[in-house]
């Protein structure tokens, strides 16, 4: 068993960080000490925060985490990650486009300055 800042620094999360995760019932410890109310976690955690840690940073909202975490289904974490590759593969199709306009525009100015 981890006490929450051994856990907090073996996953990179910080201490406040699985507190909310707790309060949102994402991640919660896998023993509170009745006495003294410390939190503490188990190697299952460790996975758990691993997944939570990845999700995060693939843009994945709260509400998006707990529809995972709640189903426990990888059919629906790979459904999720679908839906965001196809989000973020949109994003890029459309920065490029911006580029594009932006060269355009760019060698249409040094276009009317060399005239």
């Amino acid at each position: 068993m981890y006490k929450i800042s051994e856990f907090s620094e073996l996953t990179g999360l910080s201490k406040e960080t699985l507190r909310y995760y707790e309060q949102e019932k994402l991640l919660e410890p896998a023993y509170v000490d009745p006495s003294n109310h410390y939190r503490y976690y188990d190697d299952g955690s460790f996975f758990l925060a691993a997944l939570l840690q990845k999700l995060r940073n693939f843009e994945c909202t709260i509400q998006e985490m707990k529809v995972v975490m709640d189903n426990e289904s990888f059919k629906d974490l790979e459904s999720l990650l679908e839906r965001k590759k196809t989000r973020l593969e949109e994003e890029v199709q459309q920065k490029q486009q911006k580029i594009r306009e932006i060269k355009a525009f760019i060698r249409s100015g040094q276009e009317e300055s060399d005239t």
